[in-house]
């Protein structure tokens, strides 16, 4: 075992990757997704470099935790990482897992994104812990960020079940100070024998589900020992309990809380999950009214409307106290502590030009671009076009989802990953003449095989546009799991006919030429795909670099 001596400034996503290693990872696993994929880059890189790690991107966020699993079937250490929505596909391994003799710790890192920075969603990922009985930790700084996942695999082994950690987007893309702890070694290679702990076949998964529930009470009080569940004394009459990064921006307000009151409320910051009931009720237990302080969904605040008297006034994001949307920030929960705002710059007298408003938009020059403006011209020339009866273009996650924004107009559908294949194929269904989905190469290998297997089933008349520039761009240019190169040959096996595959080079001056091409397979009456191929302009430039 080494010692690891120096402060490092490191990302919050940065912090629970080395704290990972340090607990003895063997394995990690992932499908980049911001704000999440700081962990697995800064895992691949050290693996690059040298450490006897693996760590792998794969083609979507359920074949991630799958190979977690088997790395923690062997008996070793094995991580995986997404950001919230990516839990969603990942959800029925995750469900799961549960029922698992988990042998090799296991543990799930996810980053929630408030305020949907990069996102199409705030969903809150406690609500899966809480729906699959499995505990979560929820860390409130870089440094928690290192230790509690040291902790996590810890319980994990101890506990024979999946672990997760809750980040969110201030944590992950935050740097600060961490000082790292002796590190232990991997787990030596030591296999499940005992099968039954393994198949879910139902008269041993309802064996274990048993053991899920029996394991409950010892969760609960693990949670209420816990360190991160601390319980500060004050003013009983009104409590406040925090979790995350809002027990934080309540700590900023303290010191003009207590002058304002005259005393320091009570307090419970909650940091691990399930709910340390017995803590709720003792800091809750003379109190006139509760205000739940919490990053994301509410929560705290709805399972505690359950566990306390109904005379207890319990405030929060229900009640209007905080945004139920968006971020926390000092500010807003100043507000709903009661505390005047803080004086801030007289801007009355200063002359501020009114700044125009900059949207997002693809980069000068993509290839994305090029591809679209060949789609519009096609579809003018068929006399159809976004937003006309007899067409419908669908789209998918991605930085080409952008296309919807002037200049180009393109697109009228973003739903979830892979989901443009699939909308287009029940437009197309329904009797849209001209149904057709735009999707990347990287979203394609995720989840849009699927929709094209249903779609190849019936022939089903539609045009399916890949728009490959050979990387994962939005998320910082990683690989894609297949080539370019490899892409024709999928869909030709999976049926798509061959003189309906067509591969046109995304380039401006052949904008017209494409146009041509790709108007006879609109035109066509049944199944096509159209592969526009150029490199993304920031892949060319980070490679040159």
């Amino acid at each position: 075992m080494s010692k690891n001596t120096d402060i490092l400034a490191l990302l919050g996503d940065e912090a629970l990757a080395l704290g990972a290693i340090h607990a003895g990872l063997s394995a990690a696993y992932g499908y980049p997704g911001t704000p999440s994929t700081e962990i697995l880059t800064y895992l691949i890189n050290k693996a690059e470099a040298g450490l006897p790690i693996t760590a792998r991107w794969c083609s979507n966020e359920k074949t991630a935790l799958e190979a977690a699993l088997g790395t923690s079937f062997a008996g070793k250490r094995a991580l995986f990482t997404t950001k919230h929505v990516g839990l969603n596909i990942a959800a029925d391994p995750y469900m799961n897992a549960a029922l698992l003799g988990i042998k090799g710790g296991l543990v799930i890192a996810v980053a929630d994104d408030p305020g949907m920075h990069s996102s199409q969603g705030e969903q809150d990922s406690r609500y899966y812990s809480s729906f699959s009985l499995t505990p979560c930790l929820e860390p409130r700084s870089q440094q928690e960020a290192y230790d509690v996942t040291l902790e996590a695999f810890e319980l994990s082994e101890r506990l024979n079940i999946p672990v997760m950690i809750r980040l969110v987007t201030r944590l992950s893309h935050a740097r600060a100070a961490v000082t790292p702890k002796p590190e232990r070694k991997q787990n030596n290679l030591d296999r499940v024998k005992d099968i039954s702990q393994w198949m879910l076949m139902p008269a041993y998964a309802r064996k274990n589900y048993e053991r899920l529930l029996e394991k409950q009470k010892e969760l609960l009080s693990w949670s209420s020992r816990y360190a991160l569940n601390k319980l500060d004394a004050g003013d009983e009459s009104f409590a406040v309990i925090t979790s995350g990064l809002g027990g934080n921006y309540y700590e900023e307000n303290l010191k003009d809380l207590t002058a304002a009151r005259g005393k320091t409320p009570s307090r419970l910051h909650i940091g691990a999950y399930p709910l340390p009931v017995d803590l709720i009720q003792k800091v809750c237990e003379k109190a006139v009214e509760v205000l739940v302080i919490e990053e994301g969904q509410p929560f705290i605040e709805e399972k505690i409307r359950g566990l306390l008297p109904g005379k207890i006034a319990v405030k929060g994001k229900l009640s209007g106290e905080l945004n139920r949307t968006g971020e926390l920030d000092p500010d807003n929960v100043r507000k709903s502590l009661g505390l005047l705002p803080l004086p801030g710059l007289d801007a009355s007298n200063l002359k501020i030009p009114e700044l125009p408003g900059r949207p997002p938009q693809l980069c000068q020059g993509c290839p994305h671009g090029d591809s679209y403006l060949a789609l519009n011209k096609a579809l003018a020339d068929l006399g159809g076009g976004v937003g006309t009866a007899n067409t419908v273009v669908t789209s998918d996650i991605g930085c080409y989802s952008l296309g919807a924004a002037p200049p180009y107009k393109s697109i009228e559908t973003c739903i979830c990953m892979g989901a443009a294949v699939t909308v287009a194929r029940g437009a197309a269904d329904a009797g849209i003449k001209y149904a057709v989905a735009t999707i990347g190469d990287s979203t394609f290998l995720h989840s849009g095989i699927t929709g094209l297997i249903d779609a190849v089933e019936t022939n089903v008349p539609m045009t399916l546009i890949i728009l490959d520039n050979s990387i994962v761009a939005m998320t910082g240019c990683q690989k894609t799991i297949l080539p370019s190169e490899k892409l024709k040959d999928l869909i030709l096996g999976i049926g798509v006919e061959e003189e309906h595959i067509l591969v046109l080079e995304a380039k401006h001056q052949l904008i017209d030429e494409n146009a041509g091409r790709l108007k006879n397979e609109l035109e066509y009456r049944g199944l096509s795909v159209v592969i526009f191929k150029r490199e993304c302009l920031e892949a060319i430039r980070k490679r040159r670099k």
